[in-house]
C-alpha cells in the first residue's frame, strides 16, 4: 500500500523573486547622483529642445508627475528625439565616482537564496555603470530597463483621435500646463509611446518577460507611486530610504542594508523548503 504522505505537497516559500529598482534604492539619495540627473534633464530641455528657460522647471516636474518620467512626457507632448541621445546627454555626463563599492550590500545579495531581478526606468548603460560602481554587477539574474521595454524607433502617437492635423508642440504644452493647474478641465492629454513605471502596462510587461508571479514577489523601490501600482497588482512592497511606511505600502526600510533584519524569512524559507522536501522523501520511502 502506498504511503499516505507520498503525494503530500511541499509548501512553497512565500517569495520566489526579489524585484529591485536601481536609483535611490541600491544607493542612497544622499549620493547626489539623482540631483545631477534632474539638472541634466533640464539642460537637455533647454539646449536640445529649445524650451523657454522660464518654463523648464515647472514643465519638467509636471511631465514627470503625469507621465512617470519627464522623457515620457516630452514624447507625449510632441517632441521627437532619439532615446539614445537623451540618455547619453542625461546619464553620460554623470559623476559615477560619487558611488562607492558596497561590499555589505554585495554580501547580502549574494547570500540571498532567491532570484533577484532589476526593474529600472533608466537605460541599460546607466544601470550597468551604477551596478559596476557599487560592485554588484554579478548579483542579479535579470536586468529589465528602459531599453527592454521600449523599442528604439517609437514615434509619437497623433494628438488627434479624428485624424486631423496635430497641434503645434507649443499649443500642446499650453494645454498640458493648463490641465495641471486646473485638473478638473475637459482637456484630454496626449498619450506617450514610452512604457515606464509607475504604470501597470510596464509592470505587466516585466511579469511576462521575467516570468514573475506578482503574488510571490517582493518589490523594493524608493518611489511610493511605483509601489502603489505594484500593490494593486498583488505584489508585496517595500519603500526604501525611509523608516516611515506610507499608506498602501507593506514595509519601509531606511536603508537597503536593512534587508536581513527586516526579512530574515528570506534566508530561512529556503532552508525550511529543503527540510520539507527531505521529510517528504523520507516518508515516501518509509
Amino acid at each position: 500500500m502506498e504511503n499516505s504522505h507520498q503525494f503530500q505537497e511541499v509548501s512553497k516559500p512565500k517569495y520566489d523573486t526579489l524585484l529591485f529598482d536601481v536609483d535611490d534604492t541600491l544607493y542612497p539619495l544622499s549620493s547626489g547622483l539623482s540631483a545631477q540627473v534632474a539638472n541634466n534633464i533640464e539642460e537637455y530641455m533647454l539646449q536640445k529642445l529649445g524650451i523657454e528657460a522660464a518654463k523648464v522647471p515647472e514643465l519638467c516636474y509636471q511631465l514627470y508627475k503625469v507621465y512617470g518620467t519627464t522623457m515620457a512626457g516630452l514624447r507625449a507632448v510632441g517632441y521627437d528625439f532619439d532615446y539614445g541621445d537623451f540618455h547619453s546627454f542625461v546619464h553620460g555626463r554623470l559623476q559615477y565616482d560619487l558611488l562607492k563599492p558596497d561590499p555589505i550590500l554585495r554580501g547580502i545579495l549574494q547570500s540571498l537564496p532567491i532570484r533577484k531581478v532589476i526593474f529600472t526606468n533608466a537605460d541599460d548603460a546607466h544601470a550597468a555603470r551604477v551596478l559596476h560602481r557599487l560592485g554588484l554587477e554579478d548579483c542579479f539574474d535579470t536586468i529589465i530597463s528602459f531599453d527592454t521595454l521600449n523599442s528604439s524607433n517609437n514615434t509619437n502617437p497623433s494628438n488627434d483621435k479624428d485624424g486631423s492635423e496635430s497641434k503645434p508642440v507649443s499649443a500642446v504644452i499650453s494645454d498640458f500646463l493648463e490641465y495641471t493647474r486646473n485638473p478638473g478641465s475637459d482637456i484630454v492629454l496626449p498619450k506617450t509611446p514610452v512604457v515606464c513605471k509607475p504604470f501597470e502596462d510596464a509592470f505587466e510587461k516585466v511579469f511576462k518577460i521575467a516570468d514573475i508571479d506578482p503574488q510571490r514577489t517582493l518589490f523594493f523601490d524608493d518611489s511610493v507611486r511605483n509601489l502603489l501600482t505594484a500593490k494593486r497588482l498583488n505584489m508585496h512592497t517595500v519603500v526604501v530610504g525611509t523608516s516611515v511606511r506610507a499608506t498602501g505600502v507593506d514595509h519601509a526600510l531606511e536603508s537597503i542594508h536593512n534587508i536581513k533584519e527586516a526579512f530574515p524569512e528570506l534566508w530561512e524559507a529556503d532552508e525550511k523548503h529543503e527540510i520539507a522536501k527531505y521529510n517528504v522523501a523520507i516518508e515516501t520511502l518509509a
